[in-house]
């Protein structure tokens, strides 16, 4: 009886999900964990919410990548290479291993009207360099 109470949750933190990876502007990436940190969930549930898009859809699913600034394999066991295309276009440098460099490329997190409005968590600020 709690399965459709379930689905309607995961699909609202989809909603929400989807809407915070909207406001990634072109030539950014953000981590799965940075986008579960604003929506308030896990990364886990980031990764299957980007999973489940509809082909053509108009979410930038290829700006969520993982921790370590690289594509994260899919289920058969490789990087999706439309993902690094997509990313290349926009402007993003991957370098000899692979990896996004999350200082020059990384996402700072929405902007503070998407955040009130939405009612979501601001990113912690980062560290001084």
């Amino acid at each position: 009886s709690g399965e459709p109470l379930k689905m309607a949750r995961a699909s609202g933190l989809h909603d929400r999900i989807y809407r915070v990876v909207r406001s990634i502007p072109s030539g950014v990436v953000a981590t799965y964990g940075q986008v579960a940190t604003v929506v308030g969930c896990g990364p886990r549930l980031v990764g299957y919410a980007m999973s489940s898009l509809p082909s053509g859809s108009e979410v930038p699913w290829q700006r969520v990548i993982n921790s370590q600034g690289r594509i994260s394999v899919r289920s058969d066991g490789s990087p999706d290479s439309r993902q690094r295309c997509l990313l290349v276009a926009e402007g993003v440098v991957f370098d000899a291993r692979g990896r996004v460099d999350l200082k020059r490329f990384g996402w700072d997190g929405p902007d503070w009207a998407l955040i009130h409005e939405a009612g979501l968590n601001p990113l912690p600020g980062r560290g001084a360099d």
